[in-house]
């Protein structure tokens, strides 16, 4: 699946864009550029959250790797669950040598449970050189750096059938409000507005961080990212309450909550972008494009377009993206060539073999926007990096795993929830302000 994974750009209108590619990892290596090959004989194992396309396309760096040291890699999908699944492949003698970590919390945690390595001098140098100061702070514990962000995405873009739109006679919204508006008109034309992928409660965290970002403001959201405001103010209420009204309309979620429940992300686009369409929007991030390219080979741009998430009740409109940071794991049988894996990730080299293969956007100022395979994906790139140190990275991703980033508990499920029955926001808020507390240990 795609994953989640949020941070703020306030103020980024460019949207990205992605194509996805492939499949498994390989021991292979592949002609890519010299290097001495001073790892030859050596493996270096990575696990992360990425799956299909997204893992084909790491292949592809991890592959040049190869090419240029010698060392053979080995990559375990660990599915949304990165946190259980590392702790007990630590437990069992078997931790991988690094790690794509898609949460800031679960970094963090991993810091504090002295797993991670610090990144290397060399590391540390092309982060200082090449990217905006707060993706270090997000990589660091304790003014101690672990983590490299290599790639990042947009969440904050609505995904819809120019087709549809044409039918409906309506156009892309500028407000949250004409967006509902807009998904009634497409609805009475015969199709649903939204595909909700509710199966997957990470998808629900984003819609409620857009809104949340949008109604409430940057400073609340900060405040509640850190737990310094609590889930019952009635801030967080005016969100739900405001979803609520999106959740329960069976007009605009394609098959009502129910339905929605039983569909997990790849299955929302292919409900907009498959060959039986039956909504005409998916909210989640660039990623959508990948799925919609690769899947069902729609032309993006043409067959498949984006609208910034619109700006609620008069904020400004919310620009979410996240990020997968690569750490150390001190338990890894080859720790040291997993921390020169690290060196060559933190090159603009790295970055732009995924760039080319589409469904990427790297926070390393230093790449070369021509990297980039398509005009859309070029300006969204160009809009994350010179955001600079305005990008705030997505809330349920700073959280502790156990609320945040956990399938089947915390936020995730009590988002599920509200999705089957959202006629009691205040509760649902007493719920989530329960869960965080004890996630945070307050």
């Amino acid at each position: 699946m795609m994953r989640r994974r949020t941070t703020l750009l306030t103020g980024c209108t460019a949207l990205v864009l992605a194509l996805g590619a492939t499949a498994c990892g390989g021991d292979k290596p592949v002609s890519a550029g010299g290097g001495d090959k001073a790892l030859s004989g050596q493996t270096v194992t990575v696990a992360g959250v990425w799956s299909g396309s997204e893992q084909k396309n790491f292949q592809k760096v991890l592959d040049a790797f190869t090419a240029k040291t010698g060392a053979k890699t080995r990559f375990t999908s660990t599915g949304d669950n990165v946190s259980t699944v590392v702790g007990s492949k630590i437990e069992g003698g078997n931790a991988p040598d690094v790690v794509m970590v898609p949460q800031v919390g679960v970094l963090q945690q991993f810091a504090k449970k002295g797993w991670l390595k610090p990144l290397s001098a060399t590391t540390e140098k092309s982060v200082d050189a090449g990217f905006a100061p707060v993706w270090k702070k997000y990589g660091s514990v304790d003014g101690t750096l672990y983590g490299l962000y290599f790639k990042a995405a947009h969440k904050s873009t609505v995904w819809y059938s120019p087709d549809a739109f044409a039918q409906a006679g309506v156009k892309p919204p500028k407000t949250y409000d004409e967006m509902l508006k807009t998904g009634h008109t497409i609805s009475d034309s015969g199709l649903s507005a939204f595909a909700v992928a509710g199966q997957d409660g990470w998808t629900l965290t984003d819609w409620f961080e857009n809104v949340y970002l949008s109604q409430a403001g940057p400073e609340k959201y900060d405040a509640l990212a850190a737990h310094k405001l609590k889930w019952t103010d009635p801030s967080v209420v005016k969100t739900l309450t405001t979803l609520g009204k999106l959740f329960k309309d069976k007009q605009l979620v394609a098959g009502g909550a129910k339905d929605a429940l039983n569909i997990d992300f790849p299955g929302s686009v292919e409900k907009v972008f498959g060959p039986e369409p039956q909504a005409g929007m998916v909210y989640e991030g660039d990623f959508v494009a990948g799925v919609a390219h690769d899947q069902f080979h729609r032309t993006i741009g043409k067959d498949a377009d984006f609208f910034p998430f619109p700006a609620v009740d008069g904020g400004t409109a919310p620009v979410v993206s996240g990020g997968d940071a690569a750490v150390v794991l001190k338990d890894g049988k080859n720790a040291k060539a997993g921390m020169k894996l690290l060196e060559f990730l933190a090159t603009p080299e790295a970055a732009a073999v995924w760039a080319k293969a589409g469904g990427f956007l790297s926070p390393n100022k230093n790449l070369d926007l021509a990297a980039y395979g398509d005009d859309v994906t070029r300006a969204t790139a160009k809009s994350l990096v010179g955001a600079g140190d305005s990008v705030r990275f997505d809330m349920s991703d700073q959280a502790p795993a156990a609320f945040g980033g956990t399938k089947g508990a915390g936020e995730w499920k009590l988002l599920q929830d509200f999705l089957r029955d959202p006629s009691d926001p205040k509760g649902t808020a007493a719920k989530l302000e329960s869960a965080a507390a004890k996630a945070y240990q307050d």
